[in-house]
């Protein structure tokens, strides 16, 4: 009887050390995240850019350099998007279409990624300073290092193609003439 309250004790107290050990997903996802992190990539858990979407979604960022802004456009997979808005590419359509048209270097980056991305990949956005991908992670990295590639690739040749055309501060009046 007493090595049976013993055993009932023990378990008593290793099963709260047992709840805090990281789940295998848990350490896929910060092995993911870290190795990510250290090639620039910055990951934020954010609201993302879907209709009536409650929570908060992993979202990836490529950053644009400051003085080469991107442009404004948020691209949805047809399974979160509305069959009214603009096809893109097969499986892809526009939410927040770019008010000039995408460099043609970016195409073929694009066409890649879009074809390749796993189904929980949903929306490619990019702004003024960043280039993200918001999906549920459901890839370890040495299966996400295939795309950086291309998410780079991609980053460059939008950079510097802002919406808004970037204006320079008045410096004083050149009067010499």
């Amino acid at each position: 009887m007493e090595w049976l309250i013993i055993v009932l004790i023990l378990m008593f107290v290793a099963a709260p050390v047992m709840w805090l050990k990281p789940s295998p997903r848990q350490k896929r996802l910060v092995k993911l995240r870290r190795e990510l992190g250290q090639q620039g990539v910055t990951i934020k858990l954010e609201k993302p850019p879907l209709h009536e979407f409650k929570g908060t979604m992993p979202a990836y960022r490529w950053r644009y350099p400051e003085q080469a802004p991107g442009p404004d456009f948020t691209l949805v997979r047809d399974s979160h998007a509305s069959e009214a808005l603009e096809t893109y590419l097969p499986g892809w359509r526009w939410r927040v279409a770019p008010l000039r048209p995408l460099p043609e270097s970016a195409h073929p980056f694009f066409a890649r990624l879009l074809e390749r991305l796993p189904q929980d990949a949903l929306i490619i956005e990019s702004d003024p300073q960043a280039l993200t991908l918001w999906w549920w992670e459901s890839q370890n990295e040495e299966r996400f290092q295939q795309y950086l590639d291309d998410f780079k690739g991609l980053r460059d040749a939008l950079a510097g193609h802002s919406d808004q055309p970037r204006t320079q501060p008045m410096g004083p009046l050149d009067t010499s003439e």
